[in-house]
């Protein structure tokens, strides 16, 4: 008799453990997510590199269908990637990002038709080495952004159609594609992508665009394309912001400025670098480099606790900001998912150690995250 009681007792005792686990587990209350904060609000995005395309890279992949709703990718979709020699397509990296953001019912940008920094070279020259007709970069232009914007229509929702085409002072970008169309090439490729896709929304996407120079160049070219009843649905601002530059100020002068040119306004390719720039001129100009120097790498070992908290403080006046405009702002996209990952690693630098994005080296979310999904809702 004793046995079987001190059996009941045990049953007993371990019903109550199942039933306490149970109970702490239903108590511990899910922590909210960067894409549930600011549903309803904006998509919060992030770009994605070759290793998590591939899938290689799981614990980034993670967080990205954990915290953010949108993804562009960082530069498998760019034209020189895309179409290396003429005619000849490599859609494999961009299929399986896009079927990716499908599958994970994301929203889907496009990055990018056309821009001067990544075309492969044939793309502006004939067989001789020479600068090709007006007539045939027209019709490459036309051939390349058909081809692809047509390959994704129906699965992704925007694309890039031009990158940073604007200088600084408002003038045009001396490219290939401007010494040999002048500013026409930026029309024709919005009415190209329109052409393959005109349900897909069309943006026009450059950094520095707290410059107040640049602000109008881009505004003079919105008016441009309005008038000539060609579509554009939103400029992209490259938020590749420091410590102390841009303005908070200048920046919302933009978000204000586009957005009354009756186009809406997103926040693409967001990173927040600690360390100093050699020349903050350059803006995000992709070829600036500069010699390494130990004094411009001064954060190898993490950051000191003050630098942290300013850190924490420009990012959430950003969001703040953000959050403001959140009227006419469609998306907010960080430029990686992780610090390891970032291109402020090694530009315009090489070699440096950089903290720009919200989740450190082990994919962990910084604490600012909880500090700006705080702030997500509690703004209506």
């Amino acid at each position: 008799m004793k046995r079987v009681r001190s059996h009941i007792a045990l049953g007993t005792l371990a019903a109550l453990a199942v039933l306490g686990i149970l109970s702490c587990t239903e108590q511990a209350p899910k922590e909210m997510s960067l894409k549930e904060a600011f549903e309803g609000k904006f998509h919060i995005g992030t770009a994605l590199n070759v290793p998590q395309i591939l899938g290689r890279d799981s614990a980034a992949i993670k967080v990205v269908k954990e915290h953010f709703g949108a993804i562009v990718a960082e530069n498998c979709m760019k034209s020189g990637p895309m179409q290396p020699t003429e005619g000849n397509f490599e859609f494999e990296l961009a299929d399986q990002f896009v079927e990716f953001g499908v599958e994970n019912n994301m929203h889907i940008t496009g990055h990018t038709l056309i821009w001067h920094s990544q075309a492969p070279r044939w793309f502006f020259t004939d067989e001789e080495g020479n600068d090709v007709s007006p007539e045939v970069l027209k019709e490459r232009m036309r051939t390349h952004i058909h081809t692809v914007v047509k390959r994704y229509k129906g699965k992704i929702h925007g694309w890039d159609v031009v990158n940073e085409a604007i200088l600084d002072d408002g003038s045009y970008r001396p490219s290939k594609f401007y010494q040999i169309l002048g500013e026409e090439f930026i029309p024709l490729a919005f009415e190209y992508a329109h052409e393959a896709d005109p349900n897909c929304e069309l943006y026009y996407n450059d950094y520095s665009m707290a410059v107040p120079g640049k602000r109008e160049g881009v505004v003079a070219m919105i008016k441009m394309l309005k008038e000539r009843g060609i579509r554009i649905d939103a400029v992209g601002m490259q938020g590749h912001i420091g410590m102390d530059h841009p303005e908070l100020s200048e920046f919302e002068a933009s978000i204000e400025a586009f957005s009354n040119e009756g186009v809406k306004v997103m926040v693409t390719e967001l990173d927040l670098t600690v360390l100093e720039m050699p020349d903050f001129r350059v803006g995000a100009e992709v070829s600036a480099s500069f010699e390494y120097q130990q004094t411009l790498n001064p954060y190898t070992e993490g950051l000191p606790d003050s630098v942290n908290v300013a850190y924490e403080e420009r990012y959430l006046d950003f969001f703040k900001l953000f959050l403001k405009h959140q009227d006419v702002i469609t998306r907010v996209t960080l430029w990686g998912v992780n610090d390891n990952n970032s291109w402020k690693n090694n530009w315009p630098v090489r070699g440096r150690t950089d903290y720009p994005l919200l989740f450190d080296r082990e994919n962990k979310a910084k604490p600012v995250v909880a500090r700006i999904i705080e702030e997500a809702t509690k703004t209506n």
